[in-house]
């Protein structure tokens, strides 16, 4: 199987995300149908639309935690630069090592330190890593993440004893400590206060410097503060799969959608 390597890292930190006639399928399910788009690189991308439309798929698709579930199975193609994500000779380990995920609620792990959390990610890829480069590790990661001045002094407390907001953060700095080229986001504020929220935005507006954001959001307001690309995701019915209603810069989606359903969804008329 194909690794990707130091210099494949090298081109992909600039390199978009197409994705191509691609569905997916829970079983016989099929969740998601037909879906194109790009994600443009150092960029964020917001996937917006009612519950039940495959944002979460499509986003879990990206890095290849879809196929996890059992009877999972995909169609189609997503590169990243060149390389077909879902090819037969590329090992989906090494693809969710270069693109890294950060979940709904907040998951340190409860018996880590909040520094054993940081390294956590480098040393489950079976990396050695010094305590001089490790404490450098653990400082610009945690720089990353706007949390250093807050626990810089408290480094082997537990994890779990942050804050909701701080430990969110702690696991974007971990998602961070592997150098990934994409980081995904499900949801990450949906179980934070206002304060953490907008710690989170922020934070998410520092990111887009150096990575490539991938964030699917409930909230229209969100998508709008943090975006640079929308895309509207719907269904018809129950039942039926996801699909792709339109996608573009964030300004013009919701100012001027192409698509009534799109201007519905905005608009609050459904979802």
């Amino acid at each position: 199987m194909m690794t990707l390597t130091t210099t494949e890292k090298t081109t992909f930190t600039a390199s978009k995300i197409s994705v191509s006639n691609f569905s997916a399928y829970y079983g016989r399910f099929h969740a998601i149908k037909d879906i194109n788009m790009v994600v443009e690189p150092r960029a964020v991308t917001a996937l917006i639309g009612p519950s039940g439309c495959g944002k979460s798929t499509m986003l879990r698709s990206i890095n290849r935690m879809h196929e996890t579930l059992p009877g999972a199975r995909v169609e189609g193609s997503i590169r990243l630069g060149a390389i077909d994500l879902y090819g037969a000779d590329v090992d989906p380990v090494a693809v969710r090592e270069r693109i890294g995920m950060v979940f709904q609620r907040p998951n340190p792990f409860p018996t880590m330190s909040i520094k054993e959390n940081v390294l956590s990610g480098v040393r489950l890829q079976g990396n050695r890593i010094g305590k001089s480069d490790g404490d450098d590790l653990v400082e610009m990661s945690l720089r990353a993440a706007n949390l250093w001045d807050s626990v810089k002094d408290q480094l082997a407390k537990g994890g779990a004893s942050l804050s909701g907001g701080q430990q969110q953060r702690l696991c974007i700095a971990r998602a961070i400590a592997v150098k990934p080229d994409v980081l995904l986001m499900d949801e990450p504020c949906s179980a934070l206060d206002p304060i953490s929220t907008a710690a989170i935005e922020e934070l998410i507006a520092n990111l887009r410097r150096e990575y490539t954001v991938v964030i699917v959001t409930h909230n229209m307001q969100q998508a709008q503060r943090v975006s640079d690309t929308t895309a509207f995701f719907h269904i018809d019915g129950p039942g039926l799969p996801g699909r792709l209603v339109e996608c573009g810069a964030t300004t013009e989606l919701f100012s001027n959608p192409k698509e009534s359903a799109t201007a519905d969804y905005i608009a609050g008329r459904f979802g």
